[in-house]
């Protein structure tokens, strides 16, 4: 309990030092988005009605780096068909020791050592329901993050982390993301994405949520290379919010493809 209570403090206290930061250091590069997707085969929404399976998602994506570490944000509004709502959150600074302590933190692929944080806040409005208002909540996720150095790779990370969670025990999650451009007949792409693994707790199964998009760079057609990008995304999701598939008669393996436009700005 004191464990879990003193992660979750300091992943209160990473974002609220990086929104500092942000304030007050120097920002070497930023990158912000607006996603728009469509797709079908959702699984285990609140309201557990099988025919509210397409969603519409946009997507607000913010990425910096700092003389202090990195900030990831974003944040997803979904539509469902049905007409349930869902907006969702996360706030993700990483605070580089390296950069923090002035060494060369660096061994083998290794190129910096972060504490990691993150905060999720969620909420649904789900005609569904007997009441008007869904689930709220925030889970608080601390721990220790890693860049890493692969060839051909944009970035490649992994975090580790203890997650202090609202509505069900705590457990631990490991994140890996990634970005890889590459070229294919005269045209350039970008595949990216993430793995979430998340284990068993008192109350929950262990679920793996693998996501990625292939993306075509239109922009580079009209000479505004990384403006404009089309393709899909993929979702693989194993045991969604950690429900064993087919308990309680539930679904909860979620494999679905999204159509996907992506404007830089």
């Amino acid at each position: 309990m004191k464990l879990s209570k003193s992660l979750s403090l300091l992943a209160a206290g990473l974002a609220s030092l990086s929104l500092t930061f942000v304030a007050h250091a120097e920002m070497q590069w930023q990158d912000n988005s607006l996603s728009f997707l469509y797709g079908n085969g959702y699984k285990v929404d609140y309201s557990l009605d099988t025919d509210d399976a397409s969603r519409s998602v946009v997507t607000f994506e913010h990425a910096s780096g700092h003389s202090w570490g990195d900030l990831f944000i974003f944040s997803d509004y979904l539509a469902s068909d049905a007409g349930s709502d869902e907006l969702y959150t996360e706030v993700s600074p990483r605070l580089s020791l390296g950069k923090l302590g002035g060494r060369d933190l660096s061994f083998g692929p290794v190129k910096d050592v972060l504490a990691a944080g993150t905060l999720e806040f969620g909420n649904m409005d789900d005609p569904h329901r007997l009441t008007a208002t869904g689930p709220h909540f925030t889970n608080k996720l601390a721990g220790v993050g890693f860049d890493l150095a692969v060839p051909g790779f944009n970035y490649v990370q992994a975090n580790f982390y203890h997650r202090n969670n609202d509505d069900r025990a705590d457990n631990e999650q490991l994140t890996l993301v990634w970005a890889l451009p590459f070229a294919l007949a005269g045209a350039d792409f970008l595949y990216d994405g993430f793995i979430d693994w998340t284990s068993a707790s008192a109350d929950a199964h262990p679920s793996m949520n693998f996501a990625s998009q292939l993306k075509w760079d239109v922009g580079a057609h009209w000479g505004q290379p990384k403006s404009l990008y089309a393709g899909i995304e993929y979702v693989h999701w194993n045991d969604k919010f950690g429900i064993k598939d087919g308990s309680f008669g539930i679904d909860s393996n979620e494999r679905n493809v999204n159509l996907l436009l992506k404007y830089h700005f």
